[in-house]
C-alpha cells in the first residue's frame, strides 16, 4: 500500500511538469516522425539493408527524450529543492527512489513499446516491397526491445542523474555518451569489440533482423539491463549515504 501511494506520487509529478510530458511525448513522436521520413526516402541502394533496423533509425534521436526524463525525474529535484519535501512524506530513501526508477522506467517502457509497433508497422509499408511482413520472425521482438531500451535508458539516466544531482552535469554526461561515443566505439575497428558492450550498442542488437558482434538479441538487452541496474545501484548508495 506504502508502495504503490508512492507511485502514485510520482505519477503526479511527471503528470504535472510539462518537461517530463514533454520528454515521454518525444520519445514517440520523434521515433516515429523519422522513421516515416527515413523509409519513405529509402533508394533501395544498400546492399546490406536491414529493413527492421532502418524503421529504428528515429530511436537513435527518440532516445535523449527517455534520458530527459529519467534525469529531470531524479536531478531536478536537487536543483529545485523540492527533494527535502518528498523526503518529508517520503522518509525511508530507498522506497522513494525505487517508486521513482519504477514510474520513469515504466513510463518510458509503455511510450516505447507504442513508438516501436508504430515505427515498425508504419516503417515496413512505407518501405513497400523493400520492407517485410510484421509478422515475420524478428519483427515483434524487436519492438518489443524498442521499448525495453526506452525503459532500461530511462532508469540508466535516473540513476545516473541519482549519483551526480545535477541536471546540468548529468546531461553533459550522457548526452555526448550516447550522442556520439557510443556510435564512434562502436563503428572504429580498433574499438568495436568493446563499444559493443556500451549500454546503446548493447541495447540496440535486438532492433537488427539478424544481431552482429557477440552479442545476440536478448543477451544485448542483458547487457543494457546490467548498466541500468549498475547505474541504479550508484544511485542509491548516494542517496542513501550522502546527506540532502
Amino acid at each position: 500500500m506504502l508502495f504503490a501511494a508512492v507511485l502514485r506520487s510520482e505519477w503526479t509529478k511527471i503528470r504535472s511538469l510539462r518537461s517530463l510530458s514533454y520528454s515521454l511525448s518525444a520519445i514517440l513522436v520523434v521515433t516515429l516522425a523519422v522513421a516515416c521520413f527515413v523509409c519513405g526516402s529509402h533508394d533501395g541502394s544498400d546492399p546490406h539493408f536491414d529493413p527492421v533496423f532502418h524503421a529504428y533509425f528515429g530511436l537513435n534521436i527518440g532516445q535523449f527524450g527517455a534520458i530527459i526524463c529519467g534525469v529531470l525525474a531524479v536531478a531536478g529535484e536537487w536543483s529545485s529543492g523540492s527533494v527535502r519535501v518528498s523526503l518529508t512524506a517520503v522518509p525511508r530513501r530507498g522506497l522513494l527512489y525505487a517508486g521513482k526508477l519504477v514510474t520513469v522506467g515504466g513510463l518510458a517502457l509503455a511510450v516505447g513499446l507504442g513508438a516501436g509497433f508504430a515505427s515498425v508497422t508504419v516503417g515496413q509499408a512505407l518501405l513497400g516491397e523493400a520492407g517485410v511482413s510484421v509478422g515475420s520472425p524478428g519483427v515483434v521482438r524487436s519492438a518489443v526491445g524498442c521499448g525495453l531500451y526506452f525503459g532500461l535508458l530511462a532508469v540508466f539516466s535516473a540513476g545516473v542523474a541519482a549519483l551526480l544531482r545535477s541536471p546540468v552535469g548529468t546531461l553533459s554526461l550522457l548526452v555526448p555518451l550516447f550522442l556520439s561515443l557510443g556510435p564512434l566505439f562502436g563503428s572504429l575497428d580498433a574499438t568495436r569489440k568493446v563499444g559493443q558492450f556500451l549500454p546503446d550498442r548493447a541495447g540496440q542488437q535486438i532492433l537488427h533482423l539478424a544481431p552482429e558482434g557477440a552479442l545476440g538479441a536478448w543477451s544485448g538487452v542483458a547487457v543494457m539491463a546490467g548498466w541500468a541496474a549498475l547505474a541504479a545501484a550508484a544511485g542509491l548508495w548516494s542517496l542513501l549515504r550522502r546527506d540532502v
